[in-house]
């Protein structure tokens, strides 16, 4: 049994805790929230026994073995990195950080604490991605890969309203790319590795992020094409062109119908059948990997954490979209 803490009572945290309760090894025992009257709340809803209004009370605590961090994208580092010195094991929400720099010490803290880190982005763990990665060869050499994720908020209303919430608030290392944009490029990385070359653009808005933008990279005899947005809805789906095929994508960010349309006009459905639960997976991998020692994901492994932040830090260097959090780091963090 892993007896896990949560960090977040938002609904992202809610749908975790759904997906991993169907997981006999799981079990929630702790919950952190910044207000004592939303962590009563939050541990009436979900049979919590242990709540937290400090977070290195909860971290110390010999009430939990992990802990599920889905805090704003600004505090991830301090928090799993406070974790990990604990000696408890890290599942954080995507993006894993603000920045590389901060990935690369979180990645620092994992091993010198020889706990399990690992990001929390479900797509590349899900049975139609792994799908994907078993019939890829039948499309032969592969020359484009385009992903595409463009889901207008609810939130920019409140924003065109003069309301800035933490989605649009670079305070907390949001915006486009980092919430939605990493949904196309962590699967693209996760892969083909990490491109040669990074050209972005993106349209960014008065509170300092980005509110769309796109991404062109550059392979070895291929490249990539992927765009996000928070501020427009798009409704054609990504795919994977080869020379002998395409394999075809309904949703970059948890596909349930995946094909290959080969050039002589047959198609082959290699769609999997998936939990409705989506995130189920990512749970699953995390508590496996700590039952068995292991100390990191294959698909979700350090080194594809590092390279998808590298790319959006080259990108956001390009487009001028600048943290807080960056200008922060210390150059020895």
């Amino acid at each position: 049994m892993i007896r896990f803490g949560v960090i977040g009572t938002n609904w992202i945290t809610e749908a975790f805790i759904e997906a991993a309760r169907q997981l006999a090894d799981f079990q929630l025992t702790a919950v952190y929230s910044r207000t004592e009257e939303k962590a009563n709340e939050f541990a009436a809803k979900h049979g919590i026994t242990h709540i937290f209004t400090d977070l290195e009370a909860m971290a110390s605590s010999d009430q939990i073995d992990a802990v599920y961090i889905a805090s704003p994208n600004s505090y991830h580092a301090a928090q799993a990195i406070m974790y990990m010195n604990h000696g408890k094991h890290v599942l954080c929400e995507k993006p894993l950080a603000s920045n590389a720099r901060e990935v690369q010490a979180m990645i620092k803290a994992a091993n010198s604490n020889n706990v399990v880190l690992m990001e929390a982005l479900k797509s590349t763990l899900l049975p139609n991605f792994i799908s994907i990665q078993q019939h890829l060869h039948k499309i032969g050499p592969v020359r484009r890969y385009f992903a595409s994720y463009c889901q207008y908020s609810s939130r920019y209303d409140a924003y065109k309203q003069g309301t800035i919430l933490n989605a649009f608030n670079p305070v907390y290392s949001n915006g486009a790319l980092m919430d939605l944009g990493i949904y196309c490029l962590y699967p693209m990385i996760g892969l083909f590795g990490k491109p040669d070359t990074v050209q972005a653009n993106a349209v960014m808005l008065d509170s300092g992020v980005d509110g769309e933008g796109s991404i062109l990279l550059k392979y070895e005899g291929m490249d990539a094409v992927v765009m996000y947005s928070k501020i427009t809805n798009s409704y054609v789906p990504s795919e994977i062109q080869g020379e002998n095929g395409s394999i075809i994508m309904n949703k970059i960010s948890e596909p349930d119908k995946v094909e290959i349309r080969y050039r002589d006009g047959s198609v082959e459905d290699i769609s999997q059948p998936q939990n409705n639960s989506t995130m189920f997976y990512e749970a699953e991998e995390f508590i496996n990997l700590i039952k068995s020692g292991k100390l990191e994901s294959v698909n979700n492994a350090h080194a594809n954490s590092i390279a998808v932040m590298e790319v959006m830090d080259q990108a956001r260097r390009q487009t001028g979209l600048i943290y807080p959090a960056d200008t922060a780091m210390t150059s020895d963090s």
